[in-house]
């Protein structure tokens, strides 16, 4: 039976690498390499900023949530359905603009000049920030891929992540943001049709709504999206939908496909494009989740696989092994993203700008491609200890990602009063609260707080406090460097 599934996979791999190679006499400057120098069409920018979002977390994790814990999980959807629109219309536009006014390619470089800090510690902090998180959120992904293969054909979980990890190494490596774009849009359009299909047959095997109404009041799990009107469950709503949606104004793999984008004035027509498909995979991803109640009678070992098996009990090997393609499509879709932002940090803004100040394009460009490698080993040893599930890794990493970034991005693109003062110290008291909020959380209340909730509002405060209260200190500096950027 593994053997469908191996050639199903094995194609699907040919046809990744296959863009990566094309891709690869495009990339001639590191500009090309980190952006696509912005030559990116709306369409193909809606797809390659949703697919890099939804990584493996779409077809596991979440489904997982509400085979779990019934309709109520559906925050974490309405959360991220309103964070990625606030994204595109408050965020994305500007953003292009302004990266392209300060000649910025990566989120140091445009924090940096927007801010006017020669001091290099707005690059560098940014640098340990996004190394950190994202070579964890990329483990995630990893994570997923060992499981899978071990799952579906007894592949050693450390064999088959450290060959999810080589395929996503070789095209990333090729052809570098113009390969990532159009694999993403490629690997956008495969999952959809994936996450589409599954759920519907699924709901007619099982016969209806009926049947699952009735096994979930068997397992005593909720179909209404409010369970009861209590503080307890205001709460929960809160934190399952603010600790995802006000991460996204941080996430590096996902704001900086708004970069590459050839036209500002067609932002909008790629949000219409990008919410319609978020729209329609987080929906059937939570209806995955919510037959696999009625679907699985005698429950599953394992939740996370809980779309996995449906697809092996409704198809044949064959015809099961291409729809699980969809998987891999999420989780690379959003590796070779995360695995890119990485690379740009440790080539841009370490190599470049600490060890290398007049390397030449060619350099540069070969400086990103072994960044690449570099970061892919990092991750792969973060992976191999396979510590948490999914959901939590990613959790984790969604939070440091956002609460490190988001009030920062948000404050450098609608406030003129930040000053560097305020954006260096709102980067550190964010990412610091997050990484460690998960251990004082007990200490600190009994309620189980999400870490983004704490780091976004301390990291905001903190950059408006610093700012008024280092306001003098940044005219001086003005008066005395009228000629700074």
């Amino acid at each position: 039976m593994a053997t469908p599934y191996a050639i199903s996979f094995f194609l699907y791999f040919l046809i990744l690498l296959a863009i990566g190679l094309i891709s690869h006499k495009r990339q001639t400057t590191s500009a090309d390499f980190i952006v696509g120098n912005r030559t990116l069409n709306f369409w193909l920018t809606a797809l390659t900023a949703h697919a890099s979002d939804m990584s493996s977390w779409l077809f596991m994790a979440f489904p997982a949530a509400l085979y779990i814990g019934g309709v109520p999980e559906s925050w974490i959807a309405l959360g991220l359905v309103f964070g990625m629109w606030c994204n595109w219309q408050f965020v994305a536009e500007k953003l292009r603009t302004q990266t392209e006014k300060y000649n910025s390619f990566t989120l140091s470089t445009f924090f940096e000049r927007r801010f006017n800090d020669q001091s290099g510690i707005i690059r560098s902090l940014t640098a340990i920030m996004i190394l950190f998180f994202m070579t964890t959120y990329l483990s995630a992904g990893l994570i997923t891929m060992g499981i899978l293969l071990e799952s579906l054909f007894g592949v050693n979980y450390y064999v088959g992540l450290s060959f999810a990890s080589l395929v996503v190494v070789i095209y990333t490596f090729a052809g570098g943001f113009i390969t990532v774009a159009w694999t993403d849009f490629f690997q956008g359009m495969f999952l959809l049709i994936a996450i589409l299909i599954v759920p519907i047959l699924a709901y007619n095997q099982i016969g209806g709504m009926g049947p699952l109404v009735q096994a979930a009041q068997e397992y005593d799990i909720s179909l209404h999206l409010i369970k009861d009107y209590s503080w307890a469950t205001l709460l929960q709503i809160i934190f399952l939908a603010f600790s995802w949606g006000l991460g996204y104004f941080g996430q590096p793999h996902i704001v900086t496909k708004f970069i590459g984008i050839k036209n500002p004035n067609d932002i909008y027509k790629a949000k219409y494009l990008g919410m319609s498909w978020q729209i329609l995979t987080l929906g059937a991803a939570a209806f995955t989740g919510l037959i696999g109640i009625k679907f699985f009678n005698h429950g599953l070992a394992d939740p996370q696989l809980v779309f996995v098996e449906m697809v092996r009990t409704l198809f044949t090997p064959w015809v099961g092994g291409f729809i699980l393609c969809g998987l891999v499509a999420a989780t690379m879709s959003t590796m070779d993203s995360q695995l890119l932002v990485s690379a740009s940090v440790l080539s841009e803004d370490i190599y470049k700008h600490l060890l290398h100040k007049n390397a030449s394009p060619m350099r540069l460009l070969r400086a990103s491609r072994i960044s690449v490698i570099i970061v892919a080993l990092i991750s792969l040893t973060v992976a191999f200890v396979k510590s948490a599930t999914i959901m939590e890794v990613v959790q984790y990493a969604w939070s440091g990602l956002g609460a490190s970034f988001a009030p920062v991005m948000l404050m450098a693109l609608y406030s003129k009063k930040t000053n560097r003062f305020g954006a260096i110290a709102g980067i550190f008291v964010g990412g610091f609260v997050a990484a460690i909020w998960p251990v004082i959380n007990p200490f600190v209340t009994q309620l189980n707080i999400p870490s983004m909730i704490p780091g976004f509002t301390l990291s905001l405060l903190t950059i408006r406090i610093v700012s008024l209260l280092t306001q003098r200190q940044t005219e001086h500096d003005k008066t005395y460097y009228p000629n700074n950027r």
